[in-house]
């Protein structure tokens, strides 16, 4: 059985059943089991063009996808996240249920912040960046004792960033270890830049399932394209708006400076299924003290 953060939890998996849990169509808090929850949700195969039209996903058998609507059904009635997070859906493994204490899925979102530039491919420290970035977690840790969550540790790379100049990919993962859990948290992220703006693509799921990912994740990165007309090599330096930031800023969060708590940074930042909004409390400090900002902004 799943475990998750109890704060925001709202339904709880309990013997199979989804405690007021409404059932689809329904809104008078009917419990059903986590099978009939399955069951209700509409997944998709084979080529899917995402909701806002500039990307695609070639699915091969091995996954499925399900539209926004469905995708927050599961983040917030079947995982316990907080609802509020804007979607273009989500990937899952065609193999296993969503609810299943093995299950995992990748959230996709898109940031238009502009054409990100990769000139920084080759001289980013990733090694520094990670100190910075394990600092603002320590620090953070006061403050999140405070309003009653756990200390958070950023242990370091899961897997390290590695960037494709050739296809414009960027990937990396990131271990987290909670106070008082045994078990550490995985924090695996893609990018896909395009001519406007990134592609985001978080996977949610336990430490332990480090290699599935990894393995798995290969294949999400190869059938996730811009449709034509949105891919980065079409950018056009006399129409479109550069991006404020580059590719040290996408590992370090850097894309949700200016944003709202919930909105962005959400996307950015959504990992675990037990730990999101100490994710983003993380990640906020972190993203402050790079980029300049103070973190009052983002409250």
């Amino acid at each position: 059985m799943k475990k998750y953060w109890h704060a925001f939890l709202v339904p709880v998996l309990m013997a199979g059943v989804l405690v007021g849990l409404p059932a689809a169509g329904q809104t008078d808090g009917k419990k059903i089991s986590a099978e009939e929850f399955v069951a209700s949700l509409k997944f998709q195969t084979g080529k899917i063009n995402l909701p806002n039209g500039k990307a695609s996903l070639n699915l091969s058998d091995s996954f499925r996808y399900l539209a926004p609507d469905d995708a927050q059904r599961v983040l917030v009635d079947g995982w316990g996240n907080p609802p509020g997070g804007k979607t273009l859906g989500m990937i899952f493994p065609a193999s296993i249920s969503p609810l299943d204490p093995a299950g995992w899925g990748v959230v996709v979102t898109y940031n238009e912040d502009g054409h990100v530039k990769d000139d920084d491919a080759d001289s980013i420290k990733y090694d520094e960046l990670l100190k910075d970035m394990q600092a603002a977690t320590a620090e953070d840790n006061a403050d999140r004792k405070k309003q009653g969550y756990a200390a958070m540790t950023l242990v370091g790379w899961a897997e390290n960033p590695s960037y494709d100049k050739a296809t414009h990919k960027f990937y990396w993962a990131k271990e987290f270890a909670s106070e008082g859990e045994s078990e550490h948290s995985l924090n695996y992220n893609i990018r896909v830049l395009g001519r406007k703006g990134v592609l985001v693509l978080n996977a949610v799921a336990g430490i332990k399932q480090l290699q599935e990912i990894k393995r798995e994740m290969r294949q999400v990165v190869a059938f996730t394209e811009f449709s034509a007309g949105n891919q980065y090599n079409e950018f056009d330096s006399s129409t479109d708006k550069v991006a404020e930031y580059g590719l040290a800023a996408l590992v370090a969060g850097g894309v949700a400076a200016k944003l709202g708590f919930f909105g962005k940074i959400f996307a950015l930042l959504l990992a675990f299924k037990k730990f999101v909004l100490i994710g983003l409390a993380v990640a906020g400090s972190a993203i402050y003290r790079l980029f300049g900002g103070k973190k009052k902004d983002a409250e």
